[in-house]
């Protein structure tokens, strides 16, 4: 399977800013990217864990450091259920 490279520039100032690594905020950039795609319902959690580069265990015990959802439920499907 042919593999894609995403490339963001960035100064070192920015890591100065942020008091990261580089290795910290490549990590970080690259799990809040599958978090999104994932919490869009863009990719499934084996997906977003896959594209981290971590265990899906570990994709999913880190929702909560970003306060975002294990459970992939539309707002409104909550509402309703509440109703009944």
């Amino acid at each position: 399977m042919k593999e894609n490279i995403l490339i963001i520039k960035y100064s070192d100032d920015f890591l100065l800013s942020l008091k990261e690594s580089k290795e910290e905020f490549e990590d970080e950039a690259r799990y809040l990217l599958t978090l999104k795609l994932y919490e869009l319902g863009k990719i499934s959690s084996g997906k977003a864990a896959q594209l981290a580069g971590i265990s899906r265990v570990n994709f999913l015990l880190k929702l909560r450091q970003y306060k975002a959802s294990p459970f992939q439920v539309d707002l409104d499907e909550v509402l309703e259920e509440s109703k009944r």
